[in-house]
């Protein structure tokens, strides 16, 4: 935490205005970095400023979106978004993934249970495979109810666990929308 901190002090003091994370497990850990630090007396501070400046990258995106729109390729695409739990419970940003990529002309499939765990938890799936597994499982049966043609989500863990037992693709977000920009 604080060779991280120590990295970005100097890009915020040479301007940097945010610290953009598009991985939700990952953001929702430096985002917890001022706790983590307060007794801390060289960095409680510093992670409290890091933590103001960061942003998940659909926060980041969500103003411009209207401008991002334009520049993007139609797509009639099915869509089913597992919106991950570090995203949904942890960093508290609940459908802004979602009114983004329906903006972008996504159909968003409905799915059941979304606010539910996938299974992945970090080292959950390792250490309780059984329970994970079934979580997955649950969790993949509603992802493709409707029929999506690719399941997107916003953190690695979530879609490492899911694409084991999916019958579609499942990749990050951002990638579905980065190619469908026009070049």
């Amino acid at each position: 935490m604080r060779r991280n901190i120590d990295a970005w002090w100097s890009l915020i003091d040479a301007g940097a205005e945010a610290i953009v994370v598009n991985a939700s497990g990952c953001g929702a850990m430096l985002k917890d970095y001022p706790h983590a630090l307060r007794d801390d007396p060289d960095y409680a501070k510093k992670a409290a400023h890091i933590v103001s400046v960061t942003r998940d990258l659909s926060e980041f995106l969500a103003p411009s979106i209207e401008a991002l729109a334009g520049k993007l390729t139609p797509t009639r695409t099915r869509l089913a978004f597992h919106p991950p739990c570090t995203l949904q419970h942890t960093q508290k940003i609940r459908g802004v993934i979602e009114l983004i990529l329906a903006s972008l002309g996504a159909e968003l499939v409905p799915v059941a249970d979304a606010h539910l765990c996938c299974g992945s938890a970090g080292t959950y799936s390792i250490l309780q495979p059984g329970l994970s597994q079934q979580l997955r499982t649950r969790k993949l049966d509603n992802l493709q109810r409707n029929a999506p043609d690719i399941i997107l989500s916003a953190n690695i863990g979530c879609l490492s666990h899911l694409e084991i037992g999916a019958d579609v693709p499942v990749r990050h977000w951002i990638e579905w929308v980065d190619e469908r920009l026009v070049s």
